[in-house]
């Protein structure tokens, strides 16, 4: 008995050996397999932590942009403001532009009228040329040739240099009276207080009334003095005071300005 059981707990052994060589690989591989499903998921929780991390740092970069866009439109928003406002003005200024437009013409023809009416009743002199400037005005008008600027520009200028007879004094030489009564005298004007004639000789002068409308006679010394005022408006000597009539009270002066 003891010789048969021997034989058989040897066989067992060398089939339990057997068995293990045969199971050997393939918990080998098992193995292996664990290592790498271990390797893909940490490679994924790799990936997920860049991912996070990548989502993170765009998260706190949208937020930066966030700050900045709301400093800018804090900056932009009185500016914004005020460039509404002032579309809001054009608006309304182009609102009555045609009505503007539609006046104009009219108010060009009362302030040529106005300043051929101030030539009218002003002191004589020079009254040719100018009311010929007057009659240039009225003409560009009519003719249509000239835009609205220039035609504003000629009123302009012809009302300043009527404004600048009143600030200088000038004296010319030119002729009085018409047809066989015409002579030639040497004219003074004092700004628009003074206006008087002198003959070449000095012998016989005038002076402007304008209250009367018509010309007064001048004596000796007032003749001498227009002879100095002549003298000085021609840089031929130094200003002094002129003892002279007024052509007109300068009280009118006054209230003309």
């Amino acid at each position: 008995m003891r010789s048969f059981r021997q034989p058989c707990l040897v066989c067992l052994l060398w089939l339990g050996l057997a068995t293990a060589a045969n199971a050997e690989p393939e918990i080998h591989e098992e193995a292996r397999q664990a290592q790498r499903s271990q390797a893909e998921l940490q490679s994924r929780i790799d990936a997920a932590d860049d991912a996070s991390r990548s989502m993170l740092e765009e998260l706190r970069e949208l937020e930066r942009a966030e700050r900045r866009l709301a400093r800018e439109n804090a900056e932009l928003a009185p500016r914004i403001e005020r460039q509404a406002e002032s579309l809001n003005r054009r608006e309304q200024a182009l609102d009555t532009l045609e009505e503007t437009r539609d006046a104009l013409p009219a108010l060009e023809a009362r302030l040529v009228d106005r300043l051929e009416q101030w030539i009218e009743s002003d002191m004589p002199f020079l009254r040719q040329e100018r009311l010929a400037r007057v009659a240039s005005l009225r003409s560009q008008s009519q003719a249509g040739e000239l835009s609205v600027a220039e035609r504003w520009e000629r009123i302009i200028e012809a009302w300043r240099a009527e404004l600048d007879y009143g600030r200088d004094v000038d004296a010319w030489r030119g002729y009085l009276g018409e047809g066989e009564s015409r002579r030639e005298v040497d004219y003074l004007r004092l700004g628009r207080v003074g206006f008087y004639h002198l003959t070449p000789d000095g012998r016989a002068g005038r002076f402007w009334q304008a209250d009367a409308g018509s010309w007064a006679a001048l004596d000796e010394a007032q003749r001498r003095e227009v002879r100095n005022g002549l003298r000085i408006a021609r840089d031929r000597r130094a200003p002094e005071l002129l003892n002279v009539p007024l052509s007109q009270p300068l009280e009118s002066v006054e209230d003309d300005t």
